[in-house]
This record gives C-alpha cells, structure tokens and sequence, in this order.
C-alpha cells in the first residue's frame, strides 16, 4: 500500500503498522466525501469497522441515503479518520466503494459497527440500526483504499 505523508516537513508519517492500529483501535468517526449529480463533494461523518487483515472499511447506511445514490453513479470516495486532539495525527485518502446489499453478510459487519462504538448490541440505538440492517432498509459500503495520506503531529519528521 502507497503511504504518503500529509505534511511535509511538520511532523511524521505513520508506518503501515501505526496506520492499522490508529484506523482499528480508535473510535473517532470516518468523514466519507461522495461527488454528486454535479460533480461536487458531499461529507458524511459516519461510524465504521476497519479490517486489519484485508485493509478495508466497512461502513453501515440508509439504502436510500444520499450517499449510496453518489455511489451508485461513481465508486470514488475519499476518506479521512483523523484525531482532534493534541498531538494531531490522521489517515485521509481515496479509494473505490462497493455497496454490499446481501442482509446475511450484512448482519455480522454491522454488529461489529455497533459493538465499536456502543459497547453493545443490547444498546437502544444498536438495536434499532441492526432492525434496519435485518429487514435491508440498510447495507453496508466497503471501501478499498488506494493510498494512505498520513500525519503524525507527535513525532518529528525522520
């Protein structure tokens, strides 16, 4: 995988090692950018699962959300998950989306989603989102990067 730095000269970039365990080990949100009818950029802050071994993101939605209609015409989509807290760091990039509308392969991908970030599936909210995911009012993207553009205010550039 392409690793590039994000800021020259200030800080550092991460290694694929600390990009892996920053995207799996964190709960901050992922900021998703679709292009839309007109070409312009739409952001999506949203929860997401990341797999480590496949260094892919999974991300669960609205079948009807206006992100998945972007995505239906043009699979480019471009990520960032970044820490807003002192010493910054972050992992921003494009890549392609699949939309997965198979409920069965949903369900397993949006527990772990729910599990990350709620603690629980017992949670109200938990129970409501897999609702969607069970009956298909939702489905999950899959998002396959093609690079890492990465910053670490933290470390001085080497």
């Amino acid at each position: 995988m392409r690793i590039m730095n994000a800021s020259p000269g200030i800080g550092a970039t991460l290694t694929e090692d600390e990009i892996l365990s920053f995207l799996t080990n964190s709960k901050l949100n992922i900021h998703i950018a679709t292009l839309d009818e007109k070409g312009e950029p739409i952001i999506h802050p949203t929860w997401y699962y990341f797999d480590a071994v496949n260094k892919k993101f999974y991300i669960e939605t609205s079948r009807i959300s206006k992100k998945i209609q972007n995505l239906n015409s043009r699979d480019l989509i471009y990520y960032c998950v970044d820490d807003p807290n002192q010493p910054y760091k972050g992992v921003r990039g494009k890549g392609k989306a699949r939309i997965h509308e198979n409920v069965s392969e949903n369900v397993p991908l949006a527990e772990k989603i729910m599990e990350r970030y709620l603690g629980s599936l017992a949670h109200p909210m938990a129970t409501s989102l897999m609702t969607n995911v069970k009956n298909g009012e939702s489905v999950i993207l899959e998002i396959t990067p093609d690079y890492y553009s990465t910053w670490d205010y933290g470390h001085k550039k080497k």
